[in-house]
C-alpha cells in the first residue's frame, strides 16, 4: 500500500470519530436542554425520556462505528473500488 493510500485511510478514520464526538456533544447538550424544559414545564410526566432514548440508540450505533467495527469503512471502499473497475 502507497503512503497516499495509508494517509487517506487514516484521514478517513479521523473524520469518522471526529464526527461521532461531535455526533455525541450535540447528542448530550440537547439531551440537557430536553430535560431542563421537561423539568421546568412539568414534573407529572418525563416524556424527554423518549427522544434521549431514540437519539440515543443512532448515537450508541455510530460509536459501534466508529470504535469497535472500524473497518466497516475500509470494506465499503474496497467494494467501491472493485466496482469501478468493473465499469472500466
Amino acid at each position: 500500500m502507497k503512503d497516499q493510500e495509508v494517509y487517506q485511510q487514516a484521514k478517513k478514520r479521523v473524520q469518522v470519530k471526529l464526527g461521532f464526538k461531535i455526533h455525541l456533544t450535540v447528542y448530550v447538550g440537547v439531551s440537557l436542554l430536553l430535560l431542563i424544559i421537561n423539568l421546568s414545564s412539568s414534573n407529572d410526566y418525563l416524556w424527554a425520556k423518549w427522544p434521549i432514548l431514540g437519539w440515543g440508540i443512532g448515537v450508541f450505533f455510530h460509536g459501534l462505528t466508529a470504535y469497535v467495527f472500524p473497518n466497516s469503512t475500509t470494506i465499503t471502499n474496497e467494494m467501491i473500488r472493485k466496482e469501478m473497475e468493473k465499469n472500466r
